[in-house]
């Protein structure tokens, strides 16, 4: 768990993504935390902890082996940076695609907001295009 001079995005990665803890979501996360570049099954934005765990859940369930490196973590005042490589395999039938078995890997950068040691923002910047065309979802 952070320590208080632990990242609070590396810790949020290992945590909830890496160690699967969905607990984690609200030990790491505030209630109200937003979730800016992602959104919900009908295109909402994730506002609050509990739209983001149905997100997680979503997104566990289509990779479930999903491990993300923190390749470089960066801190100034109330704001964390983060660059990441995440793989997995797509054996659920989420993002609207099934299961193709196929192993996959994309990249991303989160910034994130913390206040009183909590992650209350981020901006998530994903390679969601490169992850759909490794599924076949769309053309590469």
């Amino acid at each position: 768990m952070p320590d208080g001079k632990t990242h609070l995005l590396k810790s949020w990665f290992e945590e909830v993504w890496n160690k699967g803890r969905e607990s984690a979501i609200d030990e790491i996360g505030s209630p109200d935390m937003v979730a800016h570049n992602l959104v919900d099954p009908s295109g909402k934005p994730i506002v609050g902890s509990a739209k983001f765990k149905e997100f997680w859940r979503g997104f566990r369930e289509t990779f479930p082996d999903l491990h993300v490196e923190v390749q470089e973590a960066l801190s100034d005042g109330d704001k964390e940076v983060v660059r990441c490589v995440a793989r997995g395999t797509h054996k659920g039938d989420g993002l609207g695609i099934a299961a193709t078995h196929k192993p996959i890997q994309f990249t991303g950068v989160v910034i994130a907001r913390v206040k009183d040691g909590r992650l209350v923002e981020a901006w998530d910047h994903w390679d969601f295009l490169g992850l759909y065309q490794q599924l076949g979802a769309v053309p590469a």
